[in-house]
């Protein structure tokens, strides 16, 4: 459905960091710097970016905005979600673990990134 997605940092180096540690519980390879100080992290489906705004204000989150990452199961949330608060990642809502959304269960991990964006690991559990 999506071909990229681009968040707004504040500090490329510290969301890089942060982005390549929890991409990297999840598999994928390190994010890379274009000419232009933008992180990028490419996959056969779609683009994940980090740019400082290019307006010139200061990056900020979306207030109700959520990213979400796929995950494969609940240790692979739990290593993401570990690696984020390891790198500078702030934990929010609750801890890891199963929710039941009435008409399913999801395995759901918050954080918010270096630059406040609210981001999340998930998995449909049966």
């Amino acid at each position: 459905m999506f071909s990229h997605v681009m968040l707004g940092a504040n500090d490329i180096q510290a969301s890089k960091k942060f982005y390549d540690a929890i991409l990297g519980a999840l598999g994928y390879e390190e994010g890379t710097i274009d000419p232009k100080g933008r992180c990028f992290y490419f996959t056969k489906t779609g683009v994940f970016g980090l740019s400082a705004p290019i307006d010139g204000e200061p990056a900020s989150h979306g207030n109700g905005s959520t990213l979400g990452f796929a995950i494969e199961n609940e240790e692979q949330g739990l290593a993401w979600h570990e690696a984020g608060l390891a790198n500078g990642g702030t934990a929010c809502e609750d801890p890891p673990g199963v929710r039941d959304g009435g008409t399913m269960k999801l395995y759901l991990a918050y954080l918010r990134d270096p630059s406040g964006n609210k981001i999340c690991a998930m998995k449909r559990v049966s």
